[in-house]
């Protein structure tokens, strides 16, 4: 067995717990809304054709922002092509996903769900075949109250109240050569920054986020952000992120590792942001937006999609099936998420439902939990207050993708009102179980509220419709307490979570 030990204390103070830290993201794609979010005909849909059990489903889930309507699909999207009355909206061709787009789902119907599910609506805008002009557009039809043409239609289509979206992406993955309207960084700088400045026009208060790199892959990577931030720095607030942690090949313990893989990214792209900031003599810090982060297998059949003369609407793709050691990884990031919280100040599960989710449905059937809703649940839930680093000495584990690295990852949360305290933590070993001793004496006297483990025997275990509760976070009976020192064992490829709270 392997031992660890850790130390937590109430002075380790890394910053906020950031609720839009929980925030997903619904992409015209596949089927996240047309059979997820939305299906008229489902036993459960509402007036305006959302499932009931799938609102349930978000909320449990806990999740606090949902970006919208993209994604690659936003690049090509006409927005106002999905308000008005259904029957005279248009039927589009989705050039990001070879797909057929009806309209059926629009800005309005969306900000109606936002409401539904209690989450906060966080906007995407076309710079990819769209400009300055068309991001006026939508920002006076979502959020001036009246007397403007826009912002009337909105009136006339039903929302008598402006919507007052704050947070706006600026594009998506605009250095990516998939993406329509791919431009390079000069090219996007320019556009970025003259869009931002329009909007701040429209409402200074706005909170912006500039594209940054696809991911840590991209040759761009690093020379894009500092050409975009060289130039938009003083109009925005976040610099994207976005990185997928793709399937387990056959190296689970590098897979294992994605946490450390996103820590070293997260790292660079604030080095990178703070650079520009030191170069251009700027006083305010630009954070991260870490709005599409997930598990993905990419290479596997869903993730393709049509080809040729077939464009059909909401076709499957990107259906992945996760399993306990994909929901292992899922904790460990967001445990990583939590550790830079002073700098990720947003970041958005990529996505909600039926795609990469950890929601699933049947067209007009059953809804259910993939391992992955688990760890992001009770994270969701429980983390309150302040975010503690938790100083770690573990055993190492050596990786083919990574090298050598902790075997053990944690982070702690503080809820200084009530004193509650909870320490999420990861075994990343692939087949030892962990002994943990944590110093927990800085908050005076404990006692273990709740600890429970998600593990599994076999790690490739998943959920179906059939059976998405045989495995599920179990008390874990080896946690104790006693004067200021905690002890547990974590199995291998497992994810905790310890609630403490005073004696």
């Amino acid at each position: 067995m392997l031992s660890a030990s850790a130390t937590v204390d109430p002075a380790f103070v890394v910053g906020p717990v950031r609720r839009r830290t929980f925030g997903s993201f619904v992409e015209h794609l596949g089927r996240c809304v047309y059979t997820g979010i939305y299906d008229p005909g489902h036993a459960t849909a509402d007036e305006d054709g959302f499932r009931q059990d799938v609102v349930d489903l978000v909320k449990e889930l806990g999740v606090t922002t949902v970006r919208y309507p993209g994604g690659n699909f936003v690049s090509g999207y006409r927005w106002e092509d999905g308000i008005g009355p259904k029957s005279e909206r248009p039927r589009r061709l989705d050039l990001a996903w070879h797909s057929t787009e009806p309209n059926e789902v629009g800005l309005d119907e969306f900000m109606r769900w936002c409401t539904k599910a209690g989450v906060e609506p966080m906007m995407a805008i076309n710079l990819g075949t769209r400009g300055v002009a068309e991001a006026l557009d939508i920002l006076d039809y979502c959020n001036i109250a009246g007397g403007t043409e826009l912002s009337d239609k909105r009136r006339k289509n039903g929302a008598e109240e402006p919507y007052k979206v704050r947070m706006w992406c600026l594009g998506n993955e605009m250095d990516g050569p998939w993406q329509t309207g791919h431009k390079t960084a000069p090219e996007y700088a320019r556009l970025a920054t003259e869009t931002a400045r329009a909007m701040r026009q429209v409402d200074p208060g706005l909170e912006l986020v500039a594209c940054g790199s696809s991911s840590s892959d991209m040759d761009t990577f690093g020379t894009w952000e500092h050409t975009v931030l060289s130039e938009a720095y003083e109009q925005v607030d976040y610099v994207s992120a976005h990185e997928y942690y793709y399937e387990e090949d056959g190296d689970l313990a590098s897979f294992l590792g994605s946490g450390h893989k996103m820590s070293n990214f997260i790292e660079s792209v604030v080095a990178t942001a703070d650079a520009a900031r030191a170069a251009g003599k700027h006083t305010k810090r630009i954070n991260i937006s870490f709005d599409e982060w997930n598990v993905w297998y990419q290479k596997a059949t869903p993730s393709m999609p049509p080809t040729g003369d077939d464009w059909p609407v909401a076709p499957v793709l990107l259906e992945d099936t996760y399993n306990v050691a994909d929901a292992v990884v899922v904790g460990d990031l967001l445990i990583t998420l939590l550790r830079h919280t002073d700098r990720v100040h947003s970041a958005s599960l990529a996505q909600l439902v039926n795609v990469i989710a950890p929601i699933m449905t049947e067209p007009g059937g059953r809804s259910w939990k993939q391992t992955t809703f688990h760890p992001f649940a009770l994270t969701a839930r429980h983390a309150r207050g302040e975010v503690l680093r938790v100083a770690v000495q573990s055993p190492t584990m050596q990786t083919a993708k990574h090298g050598e690295i902790a075997a053990l990852t944690a982070v702690a949360t503080h809820d200084a009102e009530t004193g509650e305290v909870v320490l999420f933590s990861a075994n990343r070993s692939t087949d030892e179980a962990l002994e943990l001793a944590v110093d927990v004496r800085g908050f005076g006297d404990l006692r273990v509220v709740e600890a429970v483990t998600y593990a599994n025997d076999d790690p490739y275990w998943h959920a179906t419709a059939d059976d998405d509760t045989s495995v599920l976070p179990v008390p874990n009976a080896t946690a104790a307490v006693s004067g200021g020192a905690f002890t547990m064992t974590a199995p291998a490829v497992s994810w905790s979570m310890v609630r403490f709270a005073r004696a």
